[in-house]
């Protein structure tokens, strides 16, 4: 039997990831297990929607098993959030790592990978980075004078991902053989939708404009069910909310707990506090820290991380496998699992200090963001919200 790992968010489940899934499906004799990003999401922002209506859209879809990326590592860098995932999907057992990408043959994305762990690069990016552009800008440049031939991989944000899982898979010594499937209809970050495929930003987009009903020829009938009970419950985010959550949050924090933040280096702290200060909403707040060398994602980034309160103190991988969702035939998986594995956080947090410390940020999110939806919820749902089980 083949076990296919897929890493994502779900932001929302739509016709792509539905047709990704039947595609591996098809393939044989193959279970799908998925990382799936909480409550919190790489790009460093709240979710649209709660995991388990994310998470019960890919079951729908064909998965088989969905495990939670703990939040203070699905907020993080696209490495760090690659290398939780692939660590994940390594403990569950699978096989294969599949993946969108804009263009790019396995092979390539393994030698590039390789050649970004390697030394290579070091005195060219050193030479871009002292120009004070961004890591990415600095990255792309100094490829682009080693190795031109696959400096392609690194001008989409699929192809850029995709080469960081590879990159996970060599550090971390996984089995994983990495699986490319060329993206369907638009882009990752594509305002212009192909029906019946739409990017995940654009449907997130064009809801804040339109409503529900326009996702109609872009998802699923079963998942757009699903979205329709979320609404009416209240569970869809709400951005004002989650706003003044947030800049509530920043502004009860003292200097030092701003300077515990991870990544707060090169005087960031010191910059986050005087700008905290002097704004009133969120987009100025990220407006003013804005500098050429920070990309916006990584301030959000920051942002989000200071409201959570997260800091140096994490393992850099997850400690334990929590599963969210999946079918009961596919339960067994989990008796095999290389880290603790279980539904219950409660449980999980007990196994060692790392995954308590880990278990109470993963909390922390998901209290955030039970609180910022149309109709708030309560605290500790991390704990007592039972998996969702098919048959």
């Amino acid at each position: 039997m083949r076990l296919v790992g897929i890493i994502a968010e779900y932001h929302p489940f739509h016709n792509g990831h539905a047709k990704q899934i039947k595609m591996l499906r098809e393939q044989g004799d193959t279970k799908v297990l998925v990382a799936m990003s909480p409550q919190v999401v790489q790009r460093g922002e709240l979710a649209l929607l709660p995991a388990h209506i994310r998470a019960r859209a890919a079951l729908e879809g064909g998965a088989d098993l969905v495990a939670a990326i703990p939040a203070p590592y699905a907020c993080a860098t696209a490495q760090k959030f690659a290398a939780a995932g692939v660590a994940v999907l390594t403990a569950l057992g699978a096989d294969t790592l599949a993946f969108g990408a804009e263009r790019g043959k396995a092979e390539e994305f393994m030698e590039l990978a390789r050649l970004l762990n390697s030394e290579a690069l070091s005195e060219p990016l050193k030479k871009e980075l002292a120009k004070g552009t961004t890591f990415a800008q600095a990255r792309a440049v100094a490829l682009r004078q080693t190795a031109p031939r696959l400096s392609f991989l690194l001008d989409t944000p699929n192809n850029i991902l995709g080469v960081e899982y590879c990159r996970a898979i060599l550090e971390q010594n996984s089995p994983l053989k990495p699986l490319p499937l060329i993206r369907l209809g638009t882009g990752h970050d594509s305002n212009i939708p192909s029906p019946p495929y739409a990017s995940a930003s654009w449907l997130r987009k064009i809801y804040r404009e339109k409503g529900l009903d326009s996702w109609e020829p872009f998802v699923p009938p079963y998942a757009l069910e699903l979205y329709r009970e979320a609404e009416r419950e209240g569970l869809f985010l709400d951005q004002t909310r989650a706003e003044t959550a947030i800049l509530s949050r920043l502004r009860a924090m003292s200097t030092e707990q701003l300077a515990a933040i991870r990544h707060t280096g090169e005087g960031l702290d010191r910059r986050l506090e005087r700008c905290i200060r002097e704004t009133a909403t969120l987009e100025d707040l990220l407006t003013a820290l804005k500098t050429k060398r920070y990309p916006l994602a990584r301030l959000r980034r920051l942002v989000l991380d200071s409201a959570l309160e997260y800091g140096d103190q994490l393992p850099e991988l997850p400690p334990y496998l929590h599963i969210l969702a999946g079918r009961r035939e596919a339960l067994p998986l989990l008796k095999k699992a290389a880290l603790p594995a279980g539904t219950s956080l409660t449980e999980l947090e007990t196994v060692n200090r790392a995954a308590f410390l880990v278990g109470k940020a993963h909390s922390r999110a998901e209290d955030l963001a039970a609180l910022c939806a149309h109709r708030p919820g309560r605290m500790g749902q991390a704990y007592t919200r039972p998996p969702v089980l098919l048959d």
